[in-house]
């Protein structure tokens, strides 16, 4: 079941900056890539999706509870921005998907005695790599 939510796109703090890395001349003197910021407290996602963004161990999320993604893939200011906001609404969509309850499993009969037998074999190996008496 997946929780519905809405991302307003005025709590979302998208600025241009410099690309990093070899571009020509073309990195130098156009601001193509995009700093996303989106401050989880404050937006107005439900409350159970903002504690499970807060509780992600992704280390694009600040301690201070803020999504900072940097979008530079693109030449074009317009293709990052969007490339950047689709990550943003991923993050989001990979936490309001509610995880499966697991159901508690036993193994197999057969597959203990496999597993003993295996164990067997293996400690008899060993057993056998031993100093001979005479």
């Amino acid at each position: 079941m997946n929780i519905p939510y809405t991302l307003d796109p005025d709590e979302v703090v998208i600025t241009a900056v410099r690309a990093q890395g070899a571009g020509g001349q073309n990195v130098n003197k156009v601001s193509s890539a995009v700093h996303l910021r989106f401050d989880i407290a404050a937006s107005s996602l439900p409350e159970e999706l903002r504690r499970r963004l807060l509780a992600l161990g992704d280390q694009r999320i600040s301690a201070a509870g803020v999504v900072v993604i940097k979008a530079q893939s693109y030449r074009s200011q317009e293709k990052n921005r969007a490339d950047a906001l689709a990550r943003l609404d991923a993050l989001i969509a990979s936490v309001a998907r509610t995880p499966r309850a697991r159901r508690a499993t036993r193994p197999t009969r057969t597959s203990v005695l496999k597993r003993l037998e295996g164990k067997s074999r293996r400690a008899s190996l060993k057993a056998a790599r031993g100093r001979i008496d005479e």
